[in-house]
């Protein structure tokens, strides 16, 4: 059976080849270029993702970053789409799933629903599940600077309290939809905030993700 992170993987190169390297994304100041060649060289050049955690090595990770996305746009795909190489850990397929099924995801739905008359993905029951599972284990440090406590609420009824407070804000929709806004994509997830109007929106003005 396929894992999600490589359902996710294919996918997410097929729309990337439809819409072209200058398409817009979901992330702030990044065009589909970029972002292709982000998840290329936190696979491929772990030296230069080094950047993210040292400041002084951040103007070295933008270089290669913007070496990969000035790469001819068939090639830079392909380097998304073969993946890790065999020497990385992420070539492991329990590390894979580990660590690019939440990543793929996200990112395949940053491209998907900065296109005009876009709508949510018909995901299965078993692909839900994988989101909820990697949802719960991430949620404590994503929606770490929530003000109010904050419940995660599918639509089966099962809940997650993910962070602890005098008051609560439910989160209620797909576990694909709520990964969504607790990776910081609040204006284009389909999720409603149930709660007392004023921690409501102290929630929704509230910005996560890492």
């Amino acid at each position: 059976m396929t894992s999600l992170a490589r359902t996710e993987r294919s996918e997410l190169c097929d729309v990337l080849t439809e819409v072209g390297p200058d398409a817009p994304t979901l992330c702030e100041g990044w065009r589909a270029a970029d972002l292709a060649a982000h998840l290329v060289i936190r696979e491929r050049r772990p030296d230069a993702v080094a950047g993210e955690l040292i400041k002084p090595l951040a103007p070295r990770q933008d270089r290669i970053q913007r070496g990969y996305a000035g790469l001819p746009w068939a090639r830079l795909v392909d380097l998304v789409r073969t993946g890790p190489p065999r020497w990385s850990p992420l070539a492991i397929p329990a590390v894979d799933g580990a660590v690019n099924t939440v990543e793929y995801f996200v990112h395949h739905e940053d491209v998907r629903r900065a296109q005009p008359g876009w709508e949510p993905r018909e995901l299965s029951a078993q692909q839900q599940e994988t989101l909820w599972r990697r949802l719960r284990s991430m949620s404590r440090l994503l929606l770490r600077r929530a003000p109010v406590g904050v419940a995660l609420r599918r639509p089966d009824g099962a809940i997650w309290r993910a962070r602890g407070g005098g008051s609560y804000v439910t989160l209620a929709g797909p576990p694909a939809e709520l990964v969504l806004y607790a990776f910081g994509r609040g204006d284009h997830a389909r999720v409603e905030l149930l709660g007392e109007e004023r921690d409501v929106a102290k929630l929704a003005a509230t910005r996560f993700g890492f």
